[in-house]
């Protein structure tokens, strides 16, 4: 079976501009998703999707295939990356599992790749997205403000929590990985129109870069090995 890995990673970012190349450790953001993607010897081809000709130069230097241009219609803020899935997957030969590795999640490594790999051949699910345990319990601890400006929790529970402990536990989803099919992300709209199956990610690796506190954040937990 051939397993391909994408990295899609556009040239604008409004939250940290230049963000897909900014420095981590002495490394571009970009660096770290192709190194964890080797790392996991899963993975045949790492290919990028982006419409940034630097971001290709980058690539191409830290050992990734740069076999296209993504079109800028599929590049703009208000783009779906599904699109841009689906057109990664038209653009390369046949093959069996699509892996996305977003460059925003640079302290994974290559056994979380091949844990969320594992489990996809399992064959129990059609996509397979990486979790954290929560901070915050939407049955307990967070909230929404109504038109009046008074806030009510936000999924109220069926019976009274006094501790978030003993409310069910919640996941954040985290951008490590994503794995499926070509053929199912060709026949679908969205991850959740299919069988979900999660793979639990330490806090310590699952953090996503979307802001310059994030990437400091990023940063601290680099230097703090």
């Amino acid at each position: 079976m051939k397993t391909y890995g994408f990295i899609f990673a556009r040239g604008g970012s409004k939250g940290l501009p230049g963000k897909n190349i900014k420095l981590l450790g002495g490394l571009p953001l970009i660096a770290h998703a192709i190194r964890a993607g080797k790392e996991s010897d899963m993975i045949d081809r790492i290919i990028v999707s982006t419409d940034d000709h630097k971001i290709a130069e980058v690539a191409k230097k830290y050992g990734a295939e740069v076999p296209f241009i993504r079109p800028a219609e599929l590049a703009r803020d208000d783009s779906p990356e599904w699109l841009a899935w689906r057109h990664a997957i038209e653009q390369v030969d046949d093959f069996d599992i699509f892996v996305s590795l977003p460059c925003t999640a640079p302290l994974r490594n290559g056994t979380d790749i091949r844990k969320c790999i594992e489990t996809y051949l399992e064959g129990k699910c059609d996509v397979v997205v990486t979790a954290r345990k929560a901070d915050r319990h939407p049955s307990f601890n967070m909230i929404t403000l109504g038109n009046n400006g008074l806030a009510s929790i936000a999924m109220p529970p069926k019976t009274h929590i006094s501790r978030r402990q003993d409310a069910p536990v919640v996941f954040d989803m985290t951008t490590v990985a994503y794995v499926s099919s070509p053929a199912f992300i060709q026949s679908h709209d969205a991850l959740f129109q299919g069988r979900v199956a999660a793979v639990e990610i330490p806090l310590k690796r699952a953090v996503d870069i979307d802001t310059e506190l994030d990437f400091a954040f990023a940063e601290f937990l680099l230097e703090r090995k």
